[in-house]
């Protein structure tokens, strides 16, 4: 706790439904709203791939729930955000953190692959706003996406998430318009190279992770914590007047307009 940044408190009193919960950078961004005093539910596909992050909550003296959700049911995301309404009494921020990837090159990649990703990614994401819309203008409350820096330029084989990335972007921003009147706030991360995720773990080859670093202008990958201190900011009344941005946190790499070196 005497890492952070800001004040342990800043984000008491808050209610959050992070979807995706369980691990990765959305898992961090959980476990960094819990200790800086907001309730969290967390939600994935499985029930066991929520445990360890809840648990991990509760023992550094956080509040947890964890739900069951797929994202690309609208019913299922419906009685997810019902049962945490029912254990809080109220969502503040939501945070949409669900998504699929793989490498694949476009022609080799089938229809139902690309459809699967956006299903999770683009489709999730409008669920997860649709159904928690009354609630967050009941409290004015804000919605954050996390989005990629893969369609900013062009990635190779990663077609699919740039195209539901690219999607994600547009629903912050379109929401951010309608919903603001309703003093809801719409934001977006776009996170680049983050080393301390499965994704680098699983996409990047390892003989290009050095050549990778030196085309970020910053030389070096981010960590999760980097993340996380992005999302408590934008949650905190420290970004009250911020709404339609998709805040890319890259050490400068997309500027470079590189993908995987």
């Amino acid at each position: 706790m005497s890492n952070n940044l800001f004040n342990e408190n800043i984000l008491q009193g808050k209610v959050a439904f992070v979807t995706g919960g369980g691990t990765g950078i959305t898992g961090g961004i959980a476990r960094a709203l819990a200790e800086h005093g907001a309730k969290v539910a967390i939600t994935s596909r499985k029930t066991e791939n929520l445990e360890p992050m809840k648990q991990l909550i509760k023992e550094n003296g956080g509040e947890c729930l964890a739900v069951a959700a797929d994202v690309r049911d609208f019913a299922a995301v419906t009685n997810a955000i019902a049962q945490t309404i029912e254990h809080f009494g109220k969502i503040d921020i939501v945070v949409n953190g669900a998504a699929g990837n793989f490498l694949c090159q476009a022609d080799e990649l089938s229809s139902n692959g690309f459809g699967t990703v956006i299903d999770i990614d683009t489709k999730g994401t409008f669920n997860v706003c649709r159904a928690a819309f009354d609630e967050l203008k009941k409290n004015q409350g804000q919605i954050l996406n996390i989005s990629a820096t893969l369609h900013l330029a062009a990635t190779p084989m990663q077609i699919h998430v740039s195209a539901a990335k690219a999607g994600v972007d547009a629903i912050t921003r379109n929401l951010s318009v309608e919903w603001g009147r309703y003093g809801i706030r719409v934001n977006g991360i776009a996170p680049g190279p983050i080393e301390d995720t499965e994704g680098i773990k699983r996409l990047l080859p390892e003989h290009l992770k050095e050549k990778l670093t030196k085309k970020i202008p910053l030389r070096r990958f981010g960590r999760i914590k980097d993340i996380e201190n992005a999302a408590v900011f934008l949650c905190s009344e420290a970004a009250s007047y911020i709404s339609g941005v998709t805040l890319v946190v890259d050490g400068g790499h997309w500027l470079t307009g590189t993908a995987f070196g």
